[in-house]
């Protein structure tokens, strides 16, 4: 569909290109004479109090909103029609777009900075410094998961979850699995968990076929494991794209899953982690187990209600996201990949637990 941007123009027709913010400093497309800038923007924000990630509308910057407009006439004359007042430009809009450090979860940039010999984190000359509160909760969560000892030192564990490019939550779940004895399944997962976002499709003329193929795909105990399910059946098929196209799944997205995957089992060897796989199939416990490990954070307890959940360590109201295969079953106990903030707080990628095992991974 994107591919349809560069395709000539018919004679007596007018090309219409609705764009996100990407388009912003994306390549040019000839032809273009007129942008119209609504003045916003989507911008995924993460707040450390919460540790939610909320994907907003907010206004663009007028650096952003500059380049809207030189996204027009760039091969030749063009115009750029702004839907703001010039008085909202020069006082409403900041100067420039808030830097990606300031706005994201830190974890993964302290848990790299340690492993590069920084101790002193607050006082690290950051080109632009993210907020106190943000670096000293992704030292406390890295303390939690057993990266940082008591003395804010990078432990054993540590190093080893600093080898891998990724959220902390996920490298600890590898590095975990090595005691549960299901590396290879793990493995799998934090890959597919890295691309989950845009793994299925549901094409308008055909959301019944769409639901009907997702559903059969949906694996006993979570999304994680349902994850792990597609995985392993797209490996069977010898990574066919046939099968990709009946189920209504992202070919490229699996290519992508594939990618991280064969540098993940890579980096187990640097550390030390044998390549191993679940002995028991149709026990999913210690894969359950193993994912708990890095995400006991995430843990949540049904309401009595039955309609909700409340999070175990900031006791704030979640749902289950409506994509969620879980969202029928309503176990009592779950954790959760990430919590998303659109219509309401939602957690996704949902996995059925037992309430001890937050404490046996923690």
């Amino acid at each position: 569909m994107q591919s349809r941007i560069f395709e000539p123009t018919p004679e007596g027709a007018r090309k219409v290109i609705l764009a996100t913010n990407i388009a912003e400093t994306s390549i040019t497309v000839d032809g273009v004479s007129f942008v119209i800038d609504p003045g916003y923007g989507k911008q995924k924000s993460f707040n450390p109090r919460t540790g939610m990630e909320a994907l907003t509308v907010t206004p663009c910057s007028r650096a952003s909103a500059t380049q809207r407009a030189g996204r027009a006439g760039r091969t030749g004359p063009g115009k750029c029609f702004r839907l703001y007042t010039q008085w909202a430009f020069y006082n409403e809009m900041d100067e420039n777009t808030q830097p990606e450090i300031q706005r994201v979860n830190l974890s993964n940039v302290i848990l790299l900075l340690k492993s590069l010999g920084v101790n002193d984190l607050l006082n690290f000359d950051f080109l632009d410094p993210p907020q106190e509160d943000t670096v000293i909760r992704a030292c406390s969560q890295l303390y939690a998961l057993g990266a940082f000892n008591d003395q804010g030192q990078l432990t054993k564990l540590g190093r080893r979850m600093a080898e891998f490019p990724m959220d902390p939550t996920l490298s600890k779940a590898i590095v975990a699995s090595e005691k549960y004895g299901c590396t290879e399944e793990v493995v799998s997962i934090c890959a597919m968990l890295s691309e989950q976002s845009s793994l299925l499709y549901r094409p308008k003329d055909k959301k019944l076929l769409a639901d009907t193929a997702h559903q059969n795909l949906i694996a006993l105990g979570g999304d994680h494991l349902t994850l792990l399910n597609i995985w392993n059946q797209w490996v069977e098929t010898d990574y066919s794209i046939q099968w990709c196209y009946e189920n209504f799944i992202q070919h490229r997205t699996l290519e992508r899953v594939r990618n991280v995957r064969d540098q993940l089992v890579q980096l187990l060897d640097r550390v030390e982690v044998p390549l191993v796989s679940n002995p028991n199939p149709a026990d999913i416990i210690p894969i359950q187990k193993a994912i708990t490990s890095g995400f006991f954070f995430n843990g949540a307890r049904l309401n009595k209600s039955g309609e909700s959940y409340r999070t175990i360590k900031q006791n704030q109201t979640v749902h289950i996201h409506p994509s969620s295969g879980m969202l029928d079953k309503k176990p009592r106990w779950v954790v959760y990949f990430e919590l998303v903030l659109t219509s309401k707080e939602y957690m996704r990628q949902v996995m059925e637990i037992q309430p001890n095992w937050l404490i046996e991974g923690n």
